[in-house]
């Protein structure tokens, strides 16, 4: 692919510096960033446009029939926010593509669902499948056959073995490893460092070695992780 195309991003945190660094070797130019907030550009010279008003104006200032492209950077247990934010660009015409550092390793028979990112040293192997808006951060590693639903962030470093299943939205922190043929449901969260040795209910928080539902006196700091 030689054509040069233009991308923006959703979101002005960490997860958008790591993306624009991924750019470099691929045909896209990064012209702009949306935030909700009000705040300073986080990559010099790109323009911050604020919220889907600030993003209309500037739309609409565009030169008509001039493609678009679009990744949400947000991250962490936003998952069901992020897959939200990619619906408001793709009803505005703007394509949700899917990002792969040149440092990382997909599988061809791998299958990646629209706004993947797949970042540097990460690992995707034979048979996976990934759906919408998945982030498999850096040095993580999804093996053979396993299922992630829309939405799900795995972690810097962290390992699922094969043939696991994880619902929507989940997220799996940094370093966590999930043992085969595991099923993970969907809005659970993995903390950092946690090994999961069996099947994950919706919507729980699992922790420690082995992984076991968080109580109250674990909750502070479990869901801050984001990158």
């Amino acid at each position: 692919m030689n054509e040069t195309r233009d991308i923006l991003f959703w979101g002005a945190t960490g997860q958008a510096r790591v993306l624009y660094e991924l750019l470099r070797e691929t045909p896209y130019t990064l012209v702009a960033v949306v935030d909700n907030r009000a705040i300073a550009s986080p990559l010099p010279g790109i323009p911050i446009l604020v919220g889907t008003r600030g993003l209309d104006e500037w739309l609409e200032g565009r030169e008509r029939g001039r493609r678009l492209a679009g990744a949400v950077a947000v991250g962490g247990t936003l998952g069901a926010d992020r897959l939200q934010l990619m619906r408001e660009l793709a009803t505005r015409g703007i394509e949700i593509v899917s990002l792969v550092h040149s440092a990382a390793y997909v599988a061809v028979d791998a299958v990646l669902g629209d706004g993947c990112q797949v970042l540097a040293h990460a690992t995707v192997c034979s048979h996976a499948s990934l759906g919408r808006g998945v982030i498999v951060n850096t040095a993580a590693s999804v093996d053979h056959d396993c299922a992630l639903g829309d939405g799900v962030h795995v972690g810097p470093g962290a390992r699922l073995a094969g043939e696991i299943i994880v619902g929507n939205c989940v997220f799996i922190g940094t370093g966590a490893i999930v043992l085969p043929r595991l099923k993970i449901g969907a809005g659970a969260i993995i903390g950092a460092g946690a090994i999961v040795t069996r099947n994950v209910a919706p919507s729980t928080t699992v922790i420690g070695n082995p992984a076991r539902p968080m109580t109250a006196t674990h909750a502070h700091g479990v869901e801050d992780e984001e990158h």
